[in-house]
């Protein structure tokens, strides 16, 4: 099968050599061509298929095609359309109606003497949105791999998904052939394509498999290429999903979109960017946990140990607001040309805000962020984490009236974000935490280079900003990935 449902197996006729046609009573081109075909099967074996009507054309060879079956397996998108074989292989085609093309395909001359050179065809009945997915079901639902799992006749098929232990705990979709084939439509990529190897179990996992999850976790069609990325940066090894899903600490995979697909889908980059409504928002994110849960095998309590947990384990997805951001997007910071669609995965925690509602000078706001970030976790953890500063537009603007660019807000960051050593070891201020004594540098910088993230999103009112914290990053921990997002 090709990304958009069509079956690609061999044509399969009932004569070796010779023209098959494809028509529908209700199409007048396919009228128009009556005669053209009647004058065709004097000169040779001709099979006429017939989508709407088994007694049109009036033809010996007219083959009743109303279930539709034989315009399914080959791939009959207009009426008419004209096939030749040979050797009972097609060997050519032609759509509509042109008398060249024609006289080219049956190495005739002079066909149709009377009639227009060209006229189009009609949308055959096989890819009418009305049939489409019940003829993918009915002739084509072996192109999924998947095994069917019966229910039984009283059996509520929603619970059925929660005591299969399918479920982040929401009510799921329910995955069906017609809804799984029409999620596959959303890509162009083959459906048995292995994405990835999903952790902890590490279970190959092909396009087939995304899409069930996606068809359960509420997306559409249109989303599926950005949950297709989003499994891919996931499962890598910088990104390091298993270290993530086992660790103790709070932080799940955010995901951050950038690019035309944002609007294309309808993400949400503005108010309420980290909250309910928007459904590309909520369900995208939430399709990448249900491929880890029940591709991967990675379940709470099992090997997911979070003492807390947070929203990164049911769905933290959102838009970077690229519109009206004075910044590159973020994408553009790891090497993705700016105007690429693409998701970058960070390993983190919920959003925690940040007021400042009189700063109208950009150091003064930018040492309320430092204030802020050099508290994150804890006041004397350093260097052990990345973090994601989510500038909102009014803070944004504070920045791009002065003319600082992202580089430098994320240079004065890390320059207001040192801390003297005497202050981040073990027991000063009264606190067991902290760096040991023996720590080769005077002045500890809170973040490693390149550890801050800067995202514009969030609504246009209220003088806020946020925080994301980050899990442990190095080779112990795990690094943001960006993917380029694939058709």
């Amino acid at each position: 099968m090709d990304g958009k449902g069509a079956v690609t197996e061999k044509n399969h006729f009932p004569l070796q050599s010779g023209l098959v046609a494809f028509v529908k009573r209700d199409c007048p081109t396919c009228e128009l061509v009556v005669p053209v075909l009647k004058s065709l099967g004097r000169l040779r074996p001709l099979m006429v298929y017939s989508q709407d009507d088994p007694t049109f054309p009036d033809h010996e060879g007219t083959l009743d095609d109303t279930e539709l079956e034989h315009s399914f397996h080959n791939r009959i998108e207009t009426v008419p359309t004209l096939i030749r074989v040979e050797d009972g292989q097609e060997v050519g085609r032609v759509i509509g109606w042109h008398r060249g093309e024609w006289e080219e395909l049956t190495e005739s001359s002079a066909l149709g003497s009377g009639l227009p050179d060209a006229r189009p065809g009609c949308g055959s009945l096989s890819v009418d949105g009305d049939h489409e997915l019940d003829l993918m079901v009915r002739f084509g639902s072996d192109q999924l791999a998947s095994r069917r799992v019966e229910l039984a006749r009283l059996e509520d098929e929603m619970e059925a998904l929660f005591e299969r232990g399918w479920s982040d705990g929401l009510p799921l979709v329910p995955p069906t052939e017609r809804r799984v084939l029409a999620m596959l439509k959303g890509t162009s990529r083959s459906p048995q394509e292995v994405v990835a190897v999903v952790p902890p179990d590490l279970v190959e996992c092909t396009v087939e498999k995304v899409a069930i999850n996606a068809v359960m976790a509420g997306c559409k069609p249109e989303y599926l290429p950005v949950v297709l990325a989003a499994v891919e940066a996931a499962c890598t090894d910088e990104f390091n999903m298993h270290g993530l899903l086992a660790t103790t600490m709070t932080a799940g995979p955010v995901i951050i979109v950038n690019g035309p697909i944002r609007k294309a889908i309808g993400m949400n980059s503005g108010r309420n960017v980290f909250g309910q409504g928007n459904r590309a928002n909520a369900t995208i994110g939430r399709a990448l946990q249900l491929v880890v849960r029940n591709v991967g095998g990675g379940r709470p309590g099992e090997v997911d140990r979070a003492t807390f947990g947070g929203p990164g384990k049911l769905s933290f997805c959102f838009a970077e607001d690229e519109e009206r951001s004075p910044w590159t997007p973020l994408s553009a910071d790891f090497g993705i040309e700016a105007g690429t669609s693409s998701v970058t995965l960070f390993p983190g925690e919920g959003p925690r805000t940040m007021v400042d509602q009189l700063s109208r000078d950009p150091d003064s706001l930018a040492r309320g962020y430092a204030a802020n970030l050099k508290n994150m976790y804890h006041p004397k953890a350093a260097l052990a984490f990345d973090c994601i500063v989510a500038v909102s537009p009014e803070h944004a603007r504070v920045f791009s009236e002065a003319g600082w660019s992202k580089d430098d807000l994320k240079a004065r960051l890390h320059e207001l974000c040192q801390m003297p050593k005497a202050e981040m070891v073990r027991g000063a201020g009264g606190m067991a935490e902290g760096l040991p004594e023996q720590v080769p540098i005077e002045t500890v910088p809170k973040f490693r280079p390149g550890g801050i993230l800067i995202v514009h999103c969030g609504g246009d009112a209220g003088l806020f900003s946020a925080i994301i914290s980050g899990w442990v990053n190095g080779k112990v921990g795990s690094a943001p990935m960006t993917v380029e997002i694939r058709s």
